[in-house]
């Protein structure tokens, strides 16, 4: 069921002399029934998705009115729209959870681990934690776990309508979320809900706690009355806890002002992102200009034939008269575009994007260079590390063995059986850069030689080096490994 921030509210009247993005933000409705933090939020995903200019009322091209004044360009949308805060997010998150980057989840027992690889792979956590570190990069994110027919689901909530309530004895334990925004009447009809009156608006009401998911029954916006649970749609499923991981972005003040949110990833650089889309609408509408420049026409003139600009069509003047074409030097634009190159790289230094242009990387370079080179983006990276890694994702995979303990699971079609969640569980992270040629061989020359030594175990070894060449299960690899030895070694 969608969740719509309601915009029937008076629309202000544009600032003067305030930054751009207070006065976009100025236009965006204020609804008194939410707190201060859904507005925040609400901002913040609209710079994500690339929505923030919606609410200006004019193109960038509508210079006049309809009535011939002229529309200033803090009323207009920019033509040109770069999504800087969008590619620091998703560089970001694809040094946290693409497909070479994604951590496995070790544990000292061989069947646990196998067993939980399989559940959470079936369940395509490394999506859903890609999904979730994108939309996250607001402040805040939740993943919701649901066993269905003894199969593992993991899907991605929007903290912006969501309220924790925290253990006080334990404040990183959840008591309960409730969900609570409005909709509108035909809306929940649509949704088989039996409506009174669908012309109103209604609150959307349901609750996680440690037994169960409780839904109730929507009731009018302005109505003082308690919820009352709606038994058709609530459900009961006795785990224990409350099956959500509240995830907070990165550590530092939150843009909402909230506990439960982080900061943002993008929030530094949201001002000067704004600035360049607007430069470059400029620079766009110069060079628009310059390919069609206006024409000034000094009276008098010798005909009243009706003008068509062109060079095969010739002017004709009196002898005190004059024509000329009134164009602009293109030295404006190089300069709009230093600038915004350089709005760009502090930009990106704000919030630790990546700066590197590929244009000046000559030769491939190794590992070790490369995490020099992005070094600002991977500090970036590291932090969120600890957010989604430690926090989120082994936080789920403690999930899934609690719920082992309840339910019957199954994974790849094979039965799951019970799991034992006192079991430590750790996570291996891969390297940030792919090694080259040349670092494997320097880490097989350096692994052989403590292994020889007695410094590390044949296991040690084959571990630092498992991601890198896909080995799934070590156990198995030292087993292939011993048998071609001893077949190597037999007599022929």
């Amino acid at each position: 069921m969608s969740r719509p921030v309601p915009t029937d509210r008076a629309v202000p009247p544009f600032p003067d002399r305030v930054r751009m993005f207070e006065t976009i933000c100025s236009l965006i409705p204020r609804d008194p029934d939410y707190p201060p933090r859904v507005r925040a939020l609400d901002i913040l995903r609209r710079v994500l998705d690339g929505t923030l200019y919606d609410v200006l009322p004019h193109q960038f091209h509508e210079e006049r009115g309809a009535s011939g004044e002229y529309i200033p360009l803090r009323a207009r949308r920019p033509s040109v729209r770069y999504a800087l805060c969008r590619v620091v997010v998703e560089d970001s998150v694809s040094l946290l959870f693409s497909e070479g980057h994604f951590p496995t989840i070790d544990c000292t027992d061989h069947a646990t681990r196998s067993m939980l690889g399989d559940v959470l792979k079936e369940a395509r956590l490394n999506q859903v934690m890609t999904e979730a570190a994108i939309r996250g990069s607001i402040g805040s994110v939740a993943v919701l776990m649901r066993v269905l027919r003894g199969r593992v689901f993991f899907s991605v909530l929007d903290t912006m309508f969501l309220t924790p309530s925290w253990d006080p004895e334990a404040p990183d334990t959840l008591l309960c979320v409730t969900e609570r925004y409005k909709v509108a009447g035909t809306t929940l009809e649509a949704s088989g809900y039996e409506i009174p009156d669908p012309a109103l608006d209604y609150w959307f009401m349901r609750r996680w706690n440690a037994s169960g998911e409780t839904w109730f029954l929507p009731w009018p916006v302005g109505d003082a009355l308690d919820p009352e649970e709606d038994p058709l749609r609530s459900v009961r499923h006795g785990l224990g806890f409350v099956p959500i991981v509240w995830i907070r972005n990165l550590p530092g003040p939150s843009a909402s002002g909230d506990a439960n949110d982080g900061a943002s990833t993008f929030r530094a650089a949201i001002e000067t992102s704004i600035e360049i889309d607007y430069q470059l609408s400029q620079a766009g509408r110069g060079l628009k200009y310059s390919s069609d420049p206006t024409l000034l026409i000094k009276e008098p003139a010798t005909s009243d034939t009706e003008i068509v600009k062109g060079a095969g069509n010739a002017l004709v003047v009196s002898e005190k008269g004059d024509a000329k074409l009134l164009e602009i030097g293109g030295t404006a634009s190089a300069a709009v575009i230093d600038y915004v190159r350089a709005l760009r790289e502090l930009a990106l230094e704000s919030v630790h994007g990546n700066r590197v242009n590929a244009d000046r990387l000559s030769a491939a370079q190794s590992g070790r260079a490369l995490e020099l080179l992005n070094q600002g983006l991977i500090w970036l990276a590291d932090n969120l590390r600890v957010s989604y890694g430690e926090g989120a994702l082994l936080g789920l995979a403690r999930m899934v063995l609690r719920a082992s303990q309840v339910y019957r699971l199954k994974a790849l079609d094979e039965p799951v059986p019970p799991l034992d969640p006192a079991v430590r569980l750790t996570l291996k992270w891969p390297r940030w850069y792919a090694p080259t040629a040349d670092d494997r061989m320097k880490d097989a020359q350096t692994l052989s030689t403590l292994a020889a030594a007695g410094q590390i175990s044949r296991e040690t070894a084959v571990k630092s080096i498992a991601d890198t060449y896909d080995i799934e299960d070590v156990p198995a690899e030292l087993a292939r490994i011993a048998a071609d030895q001893q077949e190597s070694t037999e007599p022929v």
